[in-house]
């Protein structure tokens, strides 16, 4: 068993394979850290994070401070005398806390720095139509995602794939690739290569939090556009759109699937929505046509076109509508 003393940090279930790999490969973890427990839900029943179950399932010291900065807490991170901190999908570190290990602490980010710094890598990286992302481990310091880099693989991105997917393959792959970086860092092997601020001699893409107006699909949007934005937000906050029938009553919509048709099956203005109210809700866009395949309407559950289709029949004449004045 390693002698290296490491203190994980983490929430949700992208860190349990993380913190589950590095367990397994027989790593000393002196302490597990993550948010303190929430009410959730309709019953608003207290529900303790994925880190924290599976950190009590194998018996692991746990810690649930509600600010990082309380003295307590750090006299216990002290006491523990860290070799290494480990972080995955964990909230903001003040310094007093990842300069504390001995050796530092590392982070595991969902894109290949620098490329897509910030909170929502996967999901950007899909928006923006890209074939191909990664993941990195790097070393903390006090510009988010700008430390040094210890190591990084590449993941590709299929045309129809989802954030969701991408998501479970990345959390999966970057467990090991976390395991291998610090085993390569006991035996000496890690070369730090500290990042650049453009690539190719152009800016590099940030990957901001995701907001609601973020995911409204638009008129302006091309198909690839749209297609892109439905799939860079699903499962999770879900795309969404408002379509308003000639006399101006209005539903907003959340899609989760759809499929992009290059070749328009009629001629439409943009922003035109059509249906045969059988089997297709088609959105009429500048470069073809987005067929959307799963939807949820406002207060309804998550279904098919098919499914939605046979309860509510679509109008002629409906057109999406910029509820945002976009």
């Amino acid at each position: 068993m390693s002698t290296l003393r490491i203190l994980f940090m983490g929430t949700p279930d992208f860190a349990v394979e993380s913190l589950k790999a590095i367990y397994e490969a027989g790593y000393n973890l002196v302490g597990v850290v993550t948010m303190p427990d929430k009410p959730a839900g309709r019953g608003q029943k207290i529900r303790f994070s994925p880190v924290k179950e599976y950190a009590l399932e194998k018996n692991l010291p746990l810690f649930q401070p509600e600010k990082l900065k309380d003295p307590s807490f750090l006299k216990q991170l002290q006491d523990l005398q860290i070799d290494l901190g480990v972080v995955v999908a964990f909230r903001m570190l003040p310094e007093v806390v990842w300069n504390m290990p001995k050796y530092g602490t590392i982070n595991l980010h969902g894109s290949l720095l620098p490329q897509y710094r910030g909170a929502a890598p996967i999901n950007w990286a899909i928006l923006n139509g890209e074939t191909e992302t990664g993941y990195t481990v790097f070393r903390l310091r006090h510009e988010i995602d700008t430390g040094n880099l210890w190591a990084q693989e590449k993941l590709s991105i299929s045309p129809n794939e989802n954030a969701g997917s991408v998501h479970d393959r990345m959390m999966i792959a970057g467990a090991q690739l976390l395991v291998k970086s610090i085993r390569d860092f006991e035996l000496g092997k890690i070369d730090e290569t500290i990042q650049t601020e453009e690539i190719n001699g152009m800016a590099i893409q940030h990957a901001p939090k995701i907001f609601k107006e973020t995911c409204q699909i638009i008129p302006r949007f091309t198909a690839p556009e749209a297609h892109n934005r439905i799939r860079g937000l699903s499962p999770y906050p879900g795309a969404w759109l408002v379509w308003q029938n000639p006399n101006g009553e209005e539903m907003e919509v959340k899609i989760f699937a759809s499929e992009c048709l290059s070749e328009p099956s009629q001629i439409l203005p943009a922003g035109s929505i059509s249906s045969d109210n059988k089997s297709y809700i088609h959105l009429h866009l500048q470069g073809g046509i987005v067929s959307i395949t799963e939807l949820q309407p406002q207060g309804k559950r998550k279904m098919t076109t098919r499914e939605f289709l046979a309860g509510h029949k679509l109008e002629s004449g409906l057109m999406l509508k910029d509820k945002a004045g976009n």
